[in-house]
């Protein structure tokens, strides 16, 4: 029997296949081999992609001796559930019973990559490596099936639902026994990494930070806290951890690479690429070295090595899809005919990873869009959005309420009563809006101002708003926005010095600095309350250009926003953001400049002037000529604000205005 019987979801167990999958791996149990098989075959007619019923009856064909037939139902469970480990240990069984090592070798392998929880490909992997004198590789795998066993039954069952991707099952399953049993190193990290699979990384990190407390020598903990501080956008302290595992083991390749990562996001790109390149040098090849040295050429805008590296990527499989989406991205670039051909075959695959598969399927919509074949590419933007949007949890009910607790609790009346508090530095120039309405472009505006430091993307305003949710709840609301009401002027001022002090590292001594994170938008309140004196300027752009260009595009997993991959939920969003600037502008008069997009690129020296003057800038030449400032950019926009202005993204969703029409009907 290939080690313990899958568990099927919650709730499955009621249904009729659920029942009927129970009784033929209780036959399997029994050994009455025959009987299982029967009931897989007819299982299998019925449900021709189910998982589980793809595997019994791989199963159920290994125990009768018909092993090739095994394997060739692998093979189509495979193009169905690329990532089901238990369908690579099976493999390697049956690779076993014909004494293939090798090939069985590889299969345990994936196994336990893709679900360490799988104890049988543990303990086969330390036999195999034994018989191939790989000590060091057996010791290994006998230290992961040790540390397995030592598990409690219950926190080993949800590991193993977890590696199955039934990540509900497994929530459900570790949140009862920590429970009722009480914390435990294990419970706690697995729920981070649960937490971390479904993008909540605050919620990753606070629990990481706690595993920490309790095993501060667990290295595997510290790198995945390091990892969530990554995708909470604050790479200091991310970088703070790895410097901590580097000192005890500086050739692991993973640390190494998350360290060049956080370098890049530092803005120390020259550092970052000199550990990249090192690790390029190395066996073996990792794709995901490749696109990182070419997303950190590209920021530095040397775009014909970027290329290069990102060429590099796609010959390794693993990458192909990404850096794929990056090739097509780039204005210089065009995809030759077999290259194009090629992609087209492998988003087709079914074999093809969902993840490789909706980054081929916007890098298509992209050139077929520089092609002029809009409705070849609105078909593979969708396509890409479909898929992408499976693996989101955007809630449209969440933002609502915050927009609706805002409005009720941020009044006129509520900064009256707190007129003069916060930090008085007038540093921050906050640039905030919806993605893709030229934020970019007017932060480069301004960061070519000799007295504006152009920075980032900066997390710090999420990360203390996640802070004040998580520390300060009302007994009767949600934490955040309503903690904000708790604070005291001590608070206040306290806050916005900790802001200034945090961001000094993303700094290089002019008297003013940018914080450009468009979701800001949300915290607008909190902002002025902890720094009354920054300047805040609201990016906005005609709502039917704004969201079809978040439409076309892929953000980062975790940190990206993710309301972007449906008509309904980007159009809902904007109306969300909408409504709390109206709320802002009549609570904070002349606090917030807007300056619309389309009014920046038609009439560009009014714009610029207004902008500088609101920031208490003198003009200069060089905010006039934003294309020649030589700075990294790490955004989508990155070659744009490179080239001159231009009118040519005005109507660009105009191209497309024939399948557009449920957009505009959700806006209105």
């Amino acid at each position: 029997m290939s080690g313990r019987v899958p568990r099927l979801p919650p709730g499955a167990q009621d249904s009729d296949l659920g029942i009927s999958l129970d009784g033929a791996w209780a036959q399997l149990l029994r050994r009455e081999f025959e009987a299982a098989h029967a009931a897989a075959c007819a299982l299998a007619l019925q449900h021709p992609a189910n998982r589980d019923v793809l595997f019994l009856y791989a199963v159920s064909l290994r125990h009768l001796g018909r092993v090739a037939e095994a394997l060739a139902v692998l093979e189509q469970l495979e193009r169905h559930h690329p990532s089901y480990g238990r369908l690579f240990e099976e493999r390697g069984l049956c690779h076993l019973a014909q004494r293939a090592t090798e090939p069985a070798r590889m299969a345990f392998a994936k196994a336990v990559q893709l679900n360490p929880g799988l104890a049988v490909s543990w303990t086969a992997l330390e036999r195999l490596y034994r018989q191939c004198g790989d000590r060091r590789a057996a010791e290994a795998a006998a230290r992961s099936r040790a540390a397995l066993e030592q598990l409690p039954s219950e926190i080993r069952a949800a590991e193993g639902l977890f590696g199955d991707g039934d990540s509900r099952a497994a929530e459900q399953m570790v949140r009862h026994y920590l429970k009722t049993q009480g914390a435990h190193v294990e419970g706690m990290r697995l729920l981070a990494r649960i937490a971390m699979a479904h993008g909540v990384a605050g919620e990753a990190a606070v629990l990481l930070e706690k595993v920490l407390e309790m095993a501060p020598d667990h290295q595997a903990a510290r790198y995945e806290y390091a990892l969530a501080l990554l995708r909470r956008l604050d790479p200091v302290r991310a970088q703070a951890e790895l410097d901590t595992l580097l000192a005890v083991d500086p050739e692991n390749s993973a640390y190494r690479l998350t360290y060049a990562t956080t370098c890049a996001r530092l803005g120390n790109l020259e550092r970052a690429l000199a550990v990249y390149r090192a690790l390029a040098s190395e066996p073996p090849a990792k794709a995901e070295v490749h696109l990182a040295i070419g997303h950190a050429l590209k920021s530095l805008d040397r775009t014909g090595e970027a290329i290069e590296s990102y060429r590099a990527a796609a010959a390794l499989s693993a990458g192909y899809g990404s850096a794929c989406w990056h090739l097509a991205t780039l204005r210089t670039f065009q995809f030759e005919e077999a290259e194009l051909e090629r992609m087209i075959r492998t988003e087709a695959d079914e074999r093809t990873s969902p993840v490789d598969r909706y980054h081929l399927c916007f890098a298509l919509g992209k050139t077929f869009e520089v092609r002029a074949d809009y409705a070849r590419s609105f078909h593979y933007y969708a396509r890409g959005n479909e898929l992408k949007r499976r693996e989101c949890r955007y809630r449209p009910e969440v933002v609502e309420n915050l927009v609706r607790l805002q409005t009720a609790i941020c009044t006129r009346e509520f900064f009256s009563a707190r007129q003069g508090w916060g930090y008085p530095d007038a540093a921050p120039i906050f640039i905030v809006g919806l993605p893709r309405a030229g934020s970019t472009l007017i932060e480069q505006i301004l960061a070519s101002h000799s007295r504006v430091d152009g920075t980032m993307e900066l997390a710090n305003i999420p990360h203390m708003v996640r802070q004040s949710r998580d520390y300060l709840p009302l007994p009767d609301s949600p934490g955040y926005p309503g903690a904000i009401a708790r604070l005291t002027r001590d608070d206040c001022a306290r806050l916005g010095e900790h802001y200034i002090r945090e961001t000094r590292v993303y700094r290089h001594g002019k008297p003013f600095f940018i914080d450009k994170c468009p979701s800001n938008f949300q915290d607008l309140g909190f902002i002025h309350l902890i720094l009354p004196n920054c300047r805040i300027i609201d990016a906005r752009r005609e709502p039917m250009a704004c969201c079809f260009s978040n439409f076309k595009q892929i953000f980062l997993p975790g940190a990206g926003p993710e309301f972007v991959y449906s008509f309904e939920d980007l159009a809902h969003y904007y109306r969300m953001y909408l409504r709390l600037m109206r709320h802002w502008d009549a609570v904070l008069p002349g606090k917030i400049l807007r300056i619309q997009y389309e009014e920046l690129v038609t009439d560009f020296s009014a714009s610029v002037h207004r902008m500088l003057e609101f920031c208490g800038l003198q003009p200069e030449p060089a905010c006039f000529e934003f294309h020649k400032t030589a700075r990294a950019v790490h955004t989508l926009s990155a070659e744009q604000v490179r080239q001159p202005l231009n009118r040519d993204g005005l109507d660009q969703w105009r191209h497309f205005e024939p399948w557009l029409a449920p957009l505009r009907d959700a806006l209105t």
